[in-house]
Formats: structure tokens, C-alpha cells, sequence
């Protein structure tokens, strides 16, 4: 970490993203502080994606929510993320990274609170979608101040617990959920998962002020208002009909939302091509970089691959071989410690290994992924949790290899006065990604078990799957040959 970026005034230095990072190979206390907060701010976040799935049933119970009113519960939390990536992305180098950061870490952190207050569904919801406005504005921020403070083996390591934060969330998310709403704490019920937020927010408040350095752009211009209405409505007409088509059995207004969507598309893209030489919402200069477009392009296949995968798995670990909720949740917790270790390799490489690594992590889960399915096959309803211990650990292991490496090549060259913009469109790619692979169940899937909960049906339709995953696995792979062979500090 250079020692102007400890300083706290904005960093209005942009330097070419054709010259290479100077290699510093320790960090000062105050950047490993910084990286602490960032993490954090970056935690609670996934930690918020999933912490409320295992405490669904003691919500309903205690406001009368009915099925429709639980879905939105997670989709009103989504929703406004993948809006909102972009524009906040941009807002933060327009305006100051550290001050949008610290901007939405409040916003969330009072959600948080409305949401442990909340009597009723409808509140709950609202505050939730205010979580997300929350979120979107925070995420960006993250990986934006990584790639503009950082430098050299410096960042590649705070790209790779970047990626192993995601491994801890996957575990740390159902299980305290979990923990928390059945200990009831002061007859408080699930309302704890979201207060706990409320002390980690303050802290992130307080410490980030003082030690997340600020960095903006030489020129600040005005935000792309209509540009940013455009890439909203593109983004709502895309992908809440993916998000909740299947549930819907697909009805002609999907169809007709998505066609919208693509239209709009168009005219955001054309809107951006004439905004160029002004001050884009879009950057489309960042797409003509081999190492952003494809590892734009991979993340993508990542989230779609996830999206499939996971819902999948949930139903055949428990349709298909008839486990409880507990004992799949188990298996989980496998995965993640696979790919927590992965994501460690990651951070521990320090960059060394460039494209290598992640197309290594890629080649390991598409060959545990064959190992599997031939397990499903030849197991079907009596393979066990110990005995597919190898192949999920292995799972695990290769997509812990692939996050943080993936994010950090594919950004390191990205010129710093845009790094808000392309953080938030990296981030969009994986959510988009996970609305694509959730719709594709209905293809894949759905379309071999008909909604049946029957155990044989299931097992046919996961196993089919998982070629599919490995297909998507594979694309992921090629489309990472074009990151950088050798690390920045080596030879491009």
C-alpha cells in the first residue's frame, strides 16, 4: 500500500493502467485496519444474503407472512442490489469512494435496525429493500478502494480474502441464522439476525472514517441521471422476471418484461455511446481491455454456473435422498470448508501464479463435478454425506480458487478514475449470472421433475445438472485465457 493512500484527503492521482503496479510485499498496520473494515462492510453484506433462509419459518410465525410476502423477503433484498451496482460504482468515483461507502454502511446499518424492529411483513420488506439500496452503494466501494489502494502482492493478497470472506459467509450465514434465532435471545426470536448488523455497522462507521483512505476522480462530473434511469429499468425489466419466473410457471408477462428489458438495453448502450466524451454512467472505453471483458465475461459464467448448481442441490440433497434440512445444511458447510481452503491457497499465492490459478480452480471442479455425478448415478438413493465428502470438498475447493483471483486480474489494469464504474459492472455480471441460472432450472431441471417431490425424478434431473455446471465450468475456463498469463510484477 502506498503511503498517500493512509492519507485521508481524496486521492485524485489516475495513474495509466498500462503501467505496471510497483511490488510491495508487506502492508502497514493502518492498510491491514483498512482491509479489516472493508472485509467487514463486505461480510455483512453476504452474511445478509443468506442468514435469513434457515430463520423463514420463525419469521412467518411470528408476522403472518404468507408464502408470497417470504419470497419477497429475499427477492426485495436482491432486487435493489443488482439495480443499484452500477450507479453506485460510479457514484463513488464521482464523489469519493470512502464517503459512498461510509454513506451506504449507515443506510444499511438503520435498514438493519427497521428490519429487527419491524411488527408486520410489509415492514419488513421495506427494510429490507432499503438494505439493498444499502448494499448497492457499499459493494462497489469495496472492491474499487482494493484495486486503487493496494498495489503489487499487496493486492493480490486482499483480493484473495476477499474471495475466502465469501467462503466464511457461505458457512457463517445458515449457521448463525440459525444459532441465533433458536436461542431466542431476549425473547427476541429471529430478530437478531438483523440487529447484530446495527454494533458491526457503527464500527465499520467509526473505524472507516478514520482509516479507509479517500480516492475520487481528477474531475468529479455530474452523475448520468438519464443514463442511470436507463441502466435501472434495463436492469428491473431483466431480471425480475428471471428472478421470478419459475415460480410463476412463466407466464407471457415474463416474456414480455425480458423483451422490454433487451430494448431498453439498446438504448442504454446507445445513450452511453453518445455520452463518451462527456461523463458516462459506463465507461465503454473499459470493455475494449482483453482482461475486463473477459473476466467480466467469466464472472457471468460463475454466477450463472452458482445459480444453477445451489438451488438444485438443495433439492436433490433433500428430495432426491430424502435428508433433513440439518444434514443438508451439513453438506453446505463441507462445501464452504472446501472452498474457504481454496480461497486461502488464493490469498496465500499473492498473485503468483496470474490466470494459472483460477483455470487450475476451474479444471478441479469440473473434475469433481464428473466424480460426482458418476457417484449420484451409481449411489442414487443411498449415497451418504460421508461418502460424497471427497467430491463436495473438492467442489469447493476449485470455486475457492477461482473468486478472489478472478476479481483481481480482471480489475488490476482498470484506470483508477473508473474503478467505481467497473467494480459495479463486475459485480452486476454475478448477480445477473444468479437470476440466468436460477431461470435455467426451469430448462434443466424443472423440466424433468415437473415439481415433483418424487426422490427418483430429482436424482435423474441433479444429476443432468451437473453436466450442465461442468459445461458452464468449462466455458468459464476459456474465457480466462484472457487474463494475464504471468503476474503484473512478472511479465504481462
Amino acid at each position: 500500500m502506498s503511503s498517500s493512500a493512509l492519507d485521508n484527503e481524496p486521492q485524485h492521482t489516475t495513474p495509466s493502467p498500462d503501467d505496471p503496479a510497483p511490488h510491495h510485499p508487506k502492508m502497514a498496520s493502518a492498510a491491514r485496519i483498512a482491509l479489516l473494515v472493508l472485509l467487514t462492510a463486505e461480510l455483512m453484506d453476504l452474511l445478509d444474503q443468506s442468514v435469513v433462509l434457515t430463520a423463514l419459518p420463525a419469521i412467518q410465525e411470528s408476522t403472518s407472512a404468507g408464502p408470497s410476502a417470504l419470497q419477497w423477503l429475499t427477492t426485495g433484498y436482491s432486487l435493489p442490489v443488482a439495480v443499484g451496482l452500477i450507479t453506485g460504482g460510479r457514484l463513488g468515483d464521482l464523489y469519493g469512494r470512502r464517503r459512498i461507502l461510509l454513506m451506504g454502511t449507515g443506510v444499511f446499518t438503520a435498514a438493519s435496525l427497521l428490519c429487527g424492529l419491524a411488527a408486520g411483513p410489509g415492514v419488513l420488506i421495506g427494510a429490507r429493500m432499503l438494505q439493498g439500496v444499502g448494499v448497492a452503494l457499499m459493494i462497489p466501494q469495496v472492491l474499487a478502494t482494493l484495486h486503487v489502494t493496494f498495489d503489487g502482492e499487496s493486492r493480490s493478497k486482499a483480493f484473495g480474502l476477499y474471495g475466502a470472506v465469501h467462503s466464511i459467509a457461505n458457512v457463517l450465514g445458515p449457521v448463525m441464522g440459525g444459532l441465533l434465532t433458536e436461542a431466542d435471545l431476549f425473547g427476541l426470536s429471529w430478530r437478531p439476525i438483523f440487529l447484530v448488523n446495527v454494533p458491526v455497522g457503527f464500527a465499520v462507521l467509526l473505524v472507516g472514517r478514520k482509516f479507509i483512505p479517500e480516492s475520487t476522480v481528477k474531475k468529479a462530473d455530474r452523475l448520468d441521471l438519464p443514463g442511470t434511469a436507463l441502466s435501472a429499468l434495463a436492469t428491473v425489466l431483466i431480471v425480475f422476471p428471471l428472478s421470478e419466473g419459475h415460480l410463476h410457471h412463466w407466464p407471457l408477462w415474463c416474456f414480455a418484461m425480458l423483451a422490454a428489458g433487451i430494448l431498453a438495453l439498446v438504448v442504454f448502450l446507445r445513450h452511453q455511446l453518445r455520452k463518451q466524451d462527456g461523463a458516462p454512467l459506463v465507461p465503454l472505453s473499459l470493455f475494449r481491455g482483453r482482461r475486463f471483458s473477459g473476466g467480466t465475461a467469466a464472472q457471468l459464467m460463475h454466477g450463472l454456473l452458482c445459480g444453477l448448481f445451489f438451488m438444485t442441490w438443495t433439492l436433490y440433497l433433500q428430495r432426491g435422498l430424502g435428508m433433513s434440512p440439518v444434514h443438508a445444511a451439513l453438506a453446505f458447510v463441507l462445501l464452504s470448508l472446501g472452498e474457504l481452503a481454496g480461497a486461502t491457497l488464493a490469498a496465500k499465492s499473492a498473485g503468483r501464479f496470474a490466470r494459472r490459478l483460477p483455470q487450475a480452480g476451474a479444471l478441479i471442479t469440473i473434475a469433481a463435478m464428473a466424480a460426482y455425478g458418476f457417484q449420484a448415478a451409481a449411489g442414487e438413493e443411498d449415497l451418504t454425506l460421508p461418502a460424497m465428502t471427497a467430491p463436495v470438498v473438492l467442489i469447493g475447493f476449485g470455486l475457492g480458487m477461482v473468486g478472489g483471483p478472478l476479481a483481481d486480474l480482471s480489475l488490476a489494469r482498470v484506470p483508477h478514475e473508473d474503478a467505481g464504474a467497473a467494480s459495479g459492472l463486475f459485480n452486476t455480471a454475478i448477480h445477473l449470472g444468479i437470476a440466468l441460472g436460477t431461470a435455467l432450472t426451469a430448462l434443466v431441471f424443472f423440466a424433468t421433475t415437473g415439481g415433483s417431490p418424487d426422490a427418483g425424478l430429482n436424482r435423474e434431473a441433479f444429476i443432468a445438472v451437473l453436466w450442465w455446471v461442468a459445461g458452464l465450468l468449462a466455458l468459464m475456463w476459456a474465457l480466462m485465457f484472457s487474463l494475464p498469463k504471468e503476474a503484473d510484477n512478472q511479465t504481462d
